[in-house]
């Protein structure tokens, strides 16, 4: 038997203080909102049952299941509700944001912009004056359709900007890879996030060196691979699977000497998904709180982002960005990966001043 929360009816600011204080909300992984409601999901061989429970009878409803149930739905409420650690050093007390910066000639946004290392570096710099709380590079296209690239070549298109980077003082940095042997060179170079679009799956060797340098990671779901990932994905229900999928990564990454809370979860909008899968996903962030670590949101000029409003370019997809932003925020999502680092700082100040602590 498997059984999910899903939070909902989120409250901020007076409103969460209120119904925490007077036991119609719990507080959503120690942050800033709190939920009053919950979608519980029980599924078994012979099928699956949903009910919704107010927080105020929670305690009640969960006593009077049977055992299996009880005890798994008082493990993820636990999961649910546990303070989030600092994660790569950075505190979980706001949203953060991951600036982009693709050194490859065949990104779907960007492609060829910042191949030069000093281009990459400048940029690099600009996006942290912008108020970017990490760096994340990226030396593989994993775009639909991408060829892959060979660890050397990934390697010397990285480790150069890393290398600047590291040394100028700029991070944290993030390094997005699949591959073990440039995680760790680019570990030992002085990067202390490993970005993995197959969630530390496409080595075997992935887990151990993130592992062994006491690094941190993030877990991405993405069904096939960039190559085949877009060729009719299916699922029964693409919000359980993606949140099963990311349970049994996190087991084995902590199998691996991976704390958990040195895991963000990202559930890879557009890797593998449809339009409707994607919007079914955006609707059930709230869902992944229940894995017991931080949840990253990466839909930053995606296909999506375009698809739903007159197939705009990438460039002109920051407005629909921001609004999966929000949708993200509103669910207590902590980190967001975007290209357009200004716009969502500016709108991140707006929203924080909307939602404030309790």
């Amino acid at each position: 038997m498997k059984l999910t929360l899903r939070p909902m009816g989120l409250l901020s600011g007076e409103a969460a203080a209120e119904a925490e204080a007077t036991g119609l909300g719990r507080r959503l992984a120690g942050g800033r909102l709190t939920f009053t409601t919950l979608e519980v999901v029980a599924r078994h061989a012979r099928g699956s049952r949903r009910a919704v429970v107010d927080v105020v009878r929670l305690d009640a409803w969960i006593a009077a299941r049977p055992p299996t149930i009880r005890d798994a739905a008082a493990q993820r409420l636990d999961l649910l509700c546990r303070p989030r650690r600092p994660f790569a050093g950075l505190s979980p007390d706001r949203p953060r944001v991951m600036a982009i910066i693709n050194l490859t000639p065949d990104s779907f946004s960007d492609g060829g912009r910042f191949l030069e290392p000093a281009v990459a570096v400048d940029h690099a710099r600009a996006c942290l004056a912008a108020g970017a709380d990490l760096i994340d590079l990226g030396a593989e296209s994993t775009r639909p359709g991408a060829r892959p690239v060979a660890p050397d070549e990934e390697a010397a298109r990285l480790l150069p900007v890393l290398t600047a980077l590291v040394t100028a003082g700029i991070g944290p940095v993030s390094v997005d890879t699949r591959h073990a042997a440039v995680m760790a060179a680019a570990l030992a170079a002085g990067a202390v996030i490993v970005n993995d679009v197959s969630a530390l799956r496409h080595d075997p060797a992935s887990a151990a060196v993130v592992a062994a340098r006491g690094a941190s990671a993030v877990l991405m779901h993405m069904q096939g691979d960039p190559t085949t990932m877009q060729q009719a994905p299916r699922y029964h229900d693409a919000p359980l699977e993606v949140f099963d999928f990311l349970e049994q990564r996190i087991a084995a990454c902590e199998a691996a000497g991976v704390p958990r809370d040195h895991l963000l979860v990202d559930p890879g909008i557009c890797f593998g998904k449809s339009e409707a899968h994607n919007l079914q996903l955006l609707e059930t962030l709230a869902l992944f709180h229940g894995l017991g670590c931080g949840v990253l949101v990466g839909v930053s000029r995606k296909g999506i982002t375009g698809e739903l409003h007159r197939s705009a370019p990438p460039p002109g997809r920051w407005p629909g960005t921001l609004a999966a932003g929000l949708a993200a925020w509103n669910q207590g999502v902590p980190f967001l990966r975007v290209h357009d680092v200004a716009e969502t700082v500016q709108a991140r100040t707006i929203w924080q001043s909307l939602h404030p602590d309790r």
